[in-house]
């Protein structure tokens, strides 16, 4: 038995906590993108425009950057798997009250509640490294991180089937279905981690923090209305980002912080933190180009009038090696050190970007290069909590793991604002629809932003506990061959 587990014969078989816990994180990922496909029906069935709808969108993200290192550090406070249990109870009933939405506005209320449940990753990565062996916890990690990105495959995939043959009503009932399961499965067969911290709640902390992030999110929202150069748009941004550095100061100054600032600063926590924004920008650049480019109508010279559904099958073999990948990502990180596969994973997206920006003139092309990308995002998003974990100290796993997540959910709401953007600006006045020039700049634009990632991450010091646990590695890889 590894000396990090307790000595009690009733603990579970990581095994199958680990698909209990893989389930949690599928339902959270699904709902990234399932609604993707669902935007044109709910601007219909919603009576909005664009901007009104993509809320649907934003609401979810901005809500799980808020809550997520709240639940983190509740959950290293009170007990991981009591928190992630009630994390998966706000996602469910936020499913609910979506699925029973017919305004715009109960919707997005809907989403945002979904959004606490943000909170799921890292609980289960707290979980995992709390209770499983130390050669498991790193692969482990891999694969719940990379169910985000597989669930953000499988779920435009899911939505268009949904939205062709049913409704969208029917994509917020499977979430809560999953949400319920989930929680249920964990309550009976996942243990309560024993790994505890004291302390108060830093609610000051997360509002102000919830401030200073959803400002900039607006402006960002409502650029194409107002204009990126517009005083309001600027004013918002600028508001966002001195209320981000106010909140800097304020948390120095908290004797129980939401995140304790001098772990986040370390070049190893910062750095990955930078590449996690950036490569979560790719990733999300590419779920809004890929689906509405091939669901654009042959007459423009560049899609190819897929349905929902078959938009949804072009990315399905990307989210597919995914899930082969994250494991993967594991036993590269654990042999060479985890900063190797966030490296090449963000090199390897910044080539699949880059060609699809290039070349999208088959659906043969979008797949093959979505392939590509698919496996960067995959190497990359597995190696990104292990670098936290092996760069932080056990009692703030669930605060750091926690905070990755909030830049993650920051740099997929970048991105797909920005990718929007840059489409808006490239409309024809002759078709009303983005120009082929526009797809090609937002791919190359994503593309260069995933390059950065991989350029940053190359700079990542070594951690004392990412060397030890390489060099523990070793010996089991040289037997191993």
């Amino acid at each position: 038995m590894s000396p990090h587990l307790p000595a009690d014969d009733h603990r579970p078989h990581p095994n199958r906590s680990l698909l209990i816990l893989s389930t949690a994180a599928l339902a959270f990922a699904l709902a990234q993108t399932t609604l993707i496909p669902a935007l044109g029906e709910l601007k219909s069935a919603l009576h909005t425009d664009a901007s009104g709808v993509a809320w649907t969108l934003t609401g979810y993200l901005l809500a799980a950057a808020v809550f997520t290192p709240l639940f983190g550090r509740l959950g290293d406070m009170f007990g991981k798997r009591r928190m992630l249990v009630i994390s998966l109870g706000f996602f469910a009933a936020g499913s609910v009250v979506s699925a029973l939405g017919d305004s715009l506005e109960i919707v997005v209320l809907g989403r945002v509640l979904q959004g606490v449940g943000g909170g799921i990753f890292p609980l289960c990565f707290g979980i995992i490294r709390d209770e499983f062996p130390a050669d498991r916890v790193g692969q482990s990690i891999g694969l719940i991180s990379a169910t985000l990105g597989i669930g953000g495959g499988l779920g435009l995939v899911i939505g268009g089937l949904l939205v062709d043959h049913a409704s969208y009503h029917w994509i917020f009932w499977l979430a809560a279905g999953m949400a319920v399961s989930a929680a249920v499965a964990i309550e009976v067969f996942v243990p309560e981690s024993p790994v505890r911290t004291p302390g108060r709640v830093d609610v000051r902390g997360a509002a102000v923090l919830g401030v200073g992030l959803v400002l900039p999110m607006i402006a960002i929202a409502r650029a194409n209305t107002w204009g990126w150069a517009a005083p309001r748009t600027l004013l918002l941004i600028a508001a966002g980002v001195l209320i981000l550095v106010a909140w800097v100061a304020l948390e120095r100054r908290t004797p129980e912080p939401l995140a304790d600032v001098e772990t986040l600063s370390t070049p190893p926590v910062l750095m990955t933190n930078i590449a996690t924004v950036l490569v979560g920008f790719g990733m999300f650049g590419s779920y809004i180009l890929i689906p509405q480019l091939a669901e654009s109508g042959t007459s423009t010279g560049y899609g190819f009038g897929l349905s929902a559904t078959g938009a949804g099958l072009l990315m399905l073999p990307g989210a597919l090696v995914m899930l082969v990948i994250g494991p993967v990502s594991g036993v590269l990180g654990a042999r060479l050190g985890n900063k190797v596969p966030l490296t090449l994973g963000g090199l390897t997206t910044a080539v699949g970007l880059a060609l699809m920006g290039v070349a999208h003139g088959s659906q043969a092309d979008l797949l093959v290069f979505n392939l590509i990308t698919s496996v960067g995002i995959g190497l990359a998003y597995a190696a990104m909590p292990n670098l936290i974990v092996d760069a932080v100290p056990r009692h703030r796993t669930g605060e750091a793991t926690g905070f990755n997540a909030v830049v993650r959910s920051v740099g997929s709401s970048l991105g797909s604002q920005v990718t929007a953007a840059i489409l808006a600006g490239s409309v024809l006045a002759s078709t009303g629809l983005p120009g082929d020039d526009g797809y090609t700049t937002a791919f190359l634009v994503s593309a260069a932003v995933a390059l950065v990632a991989g350029v940053v991450a190359a700079f990542i010091p070594r951690t004392a506990t990412a060397q030890s646990a390489t060099a523990a590695a070793a010996p089991r890889a040289r037997a191993a061959a």
